[in-house]
């Protein structure tokens, strides 16, 4: 499918916590954001300061612990390629021994958008990973590096 972005990562923590840093505001900054409105249920907003410079936003569309979070994804701004709710993050978190192995899907991007998502999905799980595993991911530094928007 040429509009979808796949990441996968293996976590050494449970689907169980990993899912709370999908559905915690306070845990979902600690590996991705600078500020954020998180409402993780059905219908409920997902908005998203990332790096300081912009706004994703959509909807959460599922939860279903601890296993599944889909929500609508895009940028805030006239100008955006992704305008927000226009595309869909889908994450599965399956166990994997004493981890979880995180699949990430990100569909409806359009082709110019896909390497940037991609690049930055690939940053912000690897600092999930170290998160979730009990450890800090330090200051992001991506906040001075290239727009997110593409």
């Amino acid at each position: 499918m040429p509009d979808l972005v796949v990441v996968q990562r293996r976590i050494n923590a449970r689907p169980a916590t990993v899912f709370t840093f999908f559905t915690d505001r306070d845990r979902w900054l600690s590996w991705q954001g600078v500020s954020a409105e998180i409402d993780a249920r059905p219908g409920g907003v997902f908005r998203m300061n990332v790096r300081g410079d912009g706004w994703a936003s959509g909807t959460f569309v599922a939860i279903e612990p601890p296993h599944t979070i889909v929500f609508t994804w895009g940028w805030e701004g006239e100008d955006s390629p992704v305008p927000p709710g226009s595309s869909t993050v889908e994450i599965t978190l399956q166990p994997d021994g004493d981890g979880t192995l995180l699949t990430l899907r990100h569909s409806g991007l359009p082709l110019p958008a896909m390497d940037v998502h991609r690049d930055g999905w690939q940053h912000y799980t690897a600092r999930l990973a170290v998160r979730a595993e009990g450890g800090d991911p330090g200051p992001d530094g991506t906040a001075a590096g290239p727009s997110v928007v593409g």
